[in-house]
């Protein structure tokens, strides 16, 4: 029996291989595109290596699902984030993610069917040293709140995800966990605790469903809590 595929941007590692591995157990096949790892391979900040990777992608028939988790954190003050490094955000954060929705849109429709997911960030709400991040974030959200509009018509869903602090391996890195800023994260975290790549997966897992069709154009914070009083209601 063929499984439906789902495709996955960044999927090597963190968020993006938690997303995998939960898939694979729902039941999809995963195809993932990243620059390492054991999938499609590609530097997916370059729009030309995307398109061709992408028809690698279709090239066994049409994906009805994807998600767009692929992205690069530049922090900097707002004195100094380069115009390089927003260039290089908005091409992995937002080109990347909008290419994606259109390659496999005509499957989509053909099928009537479609979930889209967005990798978005709590720090599209505002976070220093954020300029470039948070605007490509925020700027996502946007993009999906239009797919929903446009494309609900033909069964297509476009949800995104604004994971919190997330223990991933470059948080943990930039986070060591005997640190006091470390510590201080977690005490702003409601439930005491950094979230888990699984944390996201699920709430990923959930959009993916075929049962959530009356569910698109929302953001779904797994951040512990840590929106409460910052979101908007």
């Amino acid at each position: 029996m063929t499984r439906e595929r789902v495709l996955i941007t960044g999927g090597a590692a963190g968020i993006g291989a938690a997303c995998v591995e939960r898939c694979e157990a729902d039941g999809f096949e995963a195809v993932v595109i990243d620059r390492v790892g054991n999938g499609l391979i590609a530097d997916l900040s370059d729009a030309e290596a995307t398109a061709k990777v992408l028809d690698q992608a279709l090239a066994g028939g049409p994906i009805t699902r994807l998600i767009n988790n692929v992205g690069v954190v530049v922090p900097a003050d707002a004195a100094g984030q380069s115009l390089e490094e927003l260039e290089l955000a908005w091409s992995l954060n937002v080109r990347c993610a909008m290419q994606c929705m259109q390659a496999l849109l005509p499957g989509m429709q053909a099928a009537g069917f479609g979930r889209i997911v967005n990798m978005s960030s709590r720090a599209a709400l505002g976070k220093e040293l954020r300029t470039a991040y948070s605007a490509t974030k925020a700027a996502l959200i946007g993009m999906t709140r239009v797919w929903a509009l446009e494309l609900g018509r033909h069964g297509i869903t476009a949800n995104a995800i604004g994971p919190g602090p997330i223990r991933t391996e470059l948080f943990e890195r930039a986070n060591p966990p005997d640190s006091p800023r470390t510590r201080a994260i977690i005490e702003s975290v409601p439930v005491k605790r950094v979230g888990t790549p699984e944390d996201v997966a699920h709430a990923v897992s959930y959009f993916l469903d075929a049962r959530s069709g009356f569910v698109t154009g929302q953001v779904l914070y797994v951040c512990g809590g840590m929106t409460v009083g910052v979101a908007g209601v």
